[in-house]
């Protein structure tokens, strides 16, 4: 499967003006990069199409001797990395970058095959605003190194050191992005482990950092498996910081593991974010604007708003909207432009999305808009759900799939015990008559990100949990400062 002949064609051309070697195929791979270069790796394992359930490329599975190298020669590069000053780091970074997004289209195509996404939210969700990010991390380098002083004393932040990069399947290489660049950009080395589902995005920024000729050592790439790669380096005392975006299962996991040798860990969990209609507000706007974020991906997005709260006179109203909207959103092969729902990731994902919403009908929900799907990859309807409990498992746990909760509140005051009866508490959305007001319900919520009135994402606002969706923040100054240490100096 590819995302047609233009695009194939495209990156024929790029692949030749990139100096590709043309006997390998650029899905096809079977090395890890350390300190520069290839390192072939005694196993690879098959990376699948979600959208044909086929096979199209392999990636290395590496082992514990080949994170020992990498992480040897993180090490070994942090001190002279660290000590660069900013000018010059920046002009090696933007050498990276730029090698980076000459290869925007096989980035694209990379989404397409190994998340399934659609060819639109590819470009648009998971490659561009990747790019954007790289290039507003890479604008914070801008100036002079900020200092504080406090009294007598001189408050700096330095690098932490080396830092492991777990990143997930959903959104492979804007999770990347997110981690290795602002870490690489704070003055660290990474070892960067990707999701065993998507690895290959992950393998054209190393690409790039090859072409770039980023420092020997500065970025690492070794795939493999969580159990195997990503436990080696939650627990390797050469490790000072894990940077983990993943289930809030396996963040608990990482969390207990790292503690053992006292390293820092960010954590990226899971979310069931509410997105909270307040009486006066444009119902129709908040009900397709939620439907859309709850559908983005398939569904499978941490801070997607997978529960819509709204006032229960208008409760029947708001169902029948969503139902509406989603009608609306073509579900189908992922190459097609215009399509907006892809495949699931994986035949467990599809599974775990049946299942849950299976168990709701039963018990007692409605269960609205299913309509026949491509049975030939991952595919799930989109759907909307109501007439449920709060306590319900579909209310209160996070489904990662095109399923939309909707549920009725009794005014603010409900609405915003609604909203805060989650273990989660990574993202959401108020929906108000104004600004003013929904300001002042958005600080009721406990949430690391909350947007009014359909506000736009913002690359330079810090984004992280609450509670059981995890600690730290990623993007912008907040997202940079992660990835240091604070060091007071007296004089």
């Amino acid at each position: 499967m590819s995302t047609g002949t233009e695009t194939v064609g495209a990156r024929a051309a790029a692949d030749a003006s990139l100096g590709a070697d043309p006997t390998r195929s650029l899905w096809q791979r079977d090395a890890a990069f350390i300190d520069g270069s290839w390192r072939i790796a005694a196993q690879t394992d098959e990376i699948e199409d979600p959208a044909t359930r086929q096979a199209f490329g392999r990636s290395a599975r590496c082992d514990d001797g080949t994170v020992e190298a990498a992480v040897r020669a993180a090490r070994t590069a942090f001190d002279p990395w660290a000590a660069r000053d900013r000018p010059d780091r920046l002009a090696v970074l933007r050498r990276w970058q730029s090698e980076v997004e000459l290869r925007r289209e096989m980035l694209v195509e990379a989404t397409v095959l190994e998340v399934g996404a659609p060819v639109d939210v590819a470009r648009e969700a998971h490659v561009d605003l990747a790019l954007e990010i790289m290039r507003t991390t890479l604008d914070e380098l801008e100036g002079p190194e900020p200092v504080e002083r406090i009294g007598n004393s001189i408050i700096v932040r330095e690098p932490v050191g080396v830092v492991a990069s777990i990143t997930p399947w959903n959104y492979p290489f804007y999770q990347l992005v997110l981690k290795a660049v602002a870490a690489v950009a704070a003055g660290c080395t990474v070892v960067a482990k990707p999701a065993e589902l998507t690895p290959l995005s992950a393998y054209l920024l190393a690409d790039a950092a090859e072409a770039a000729q980023l420092p020997r050592g500065v970025f690492n790439l070794v795939p493999g498996r969580g159990d195997e790669v990503g436990e080696r380096l939650v627990t390797h005392p050469e490790v000072d910081l894990v940077s983990f975006t993943g289930s809030t299962a396996v963040g608990a996991h990482v969390a207990a593991a790292a503690a053992a040798t006292i390293k820092r860990v960010c954590l990226e969990l899971g979310g069931k974010s509410a997105s909270v209609v307040l009486d006066g507000a444009d119902l129709a706007t908040a009900v397709r604007t939620t439907v859309d974020m709850a559908m983005l991906n398939s569904g499978q997005t941490c801070s997607a708003w997978t529960r819509l709260l709204v006032p229960v006179a208008r409760l029947e109203e708001a169902v029948e909207l969503a139902v509406e909207h989603t009608g609306a959103l073509e579900v189908g092969d992922p190459t097609r432009p215009g399509v907006a729902l892809g495949p699931l990731a994986s035949a467990r994902q599809q599974a775990q999305v049946e299942g849950m919403v299976a168990r709701a009908r039963a018990g007692g929900a409605r269960v609205l808009g299913a309509r026949p799907v491509p049975d030939r990859g991952y595919f799930h309807p989109p759907l909307i759900v109501t007439d449920v409990d709060e306590d319900d498992e579909i209310v209160r746990d996070e489904v990662f799939g095109p399923v939309l909760v909707v549920l009725g509140h009794g005014g603010d005051d409900d609405a915003a015990r609604l909203a805060n009866d989650s273990d989660y508490g990574l993202a959401g959305a108020v929906w108000a008559a104004d600004t003013e007001t929904g300001v002042a319900f958005a600080r009721r919520l406990r949430t690391g990100q909350v947007d009014v009135n359909g506000a736009a994402f913002n690359v330079h606002a810090p984004f992280g949990g609450f509670k059981k969706s995890g600690y730290g923040r990623e993007l912008g100054r907040y997202g940079l400062e992660e990835f240091t240490e604070i060091k007071s100096i007296q004089v």
